[in-house]
């Protein structure tokens, strides 16, 4: 069966500064032992912030680095999810119903890739 990757991008500016409520942490508990018990998830976790990040870029045969936060980008992975599912649409679905348990002030958005095997 395929793997997935699901990233999760937030927009740091629109986050709460105290991080996730309760009450989305208690949704995403319940998701997240829905998705293990369904056999769909291998892993997921969320990221420490951009600003304790640091950055490694190659271009031109040169290593570049730089720390956090990325005042540039908008958008900073904030988490992942490693999925076994059937097929893309189910990696979207589970994908949509992660998205739905964030109350309307965050800004999340998730890309899903399947994962290249050999």
């Amino acid at each position: 069966m395929p793997r997935y990757l699901s990233l999760v991008k937030i927009d740091e500016a629109t986050a709460p500064a105290e991080g996730p409520s309760p009450e989305l942490m208690q949704r995403m508990g319940e998701l997240i032992e829905e998705v293990t018990k369904a056999g769909v998830m291998l892993d997921t976790a969320g990221l420490t912030p951009s600003a304790q990040g640091v950055r490694a870029h190659w271009e031109g045969g040169k290593l570049s680095l730089t720390d956090g936060p990325f005042t540039e980008s908008k958008e900073v992975v904030g988490g992942y999810a490693l999925m076994q599912c059937k097929d893309m649409a189910e990696a979207v679905e589970w994908t949509k119903r992660f998205l739905k348990a964030h109350e309307e002030h965050w800004t999340v958005t998730c890309e899903v890739r399947e994962i290249a095997e050999g």
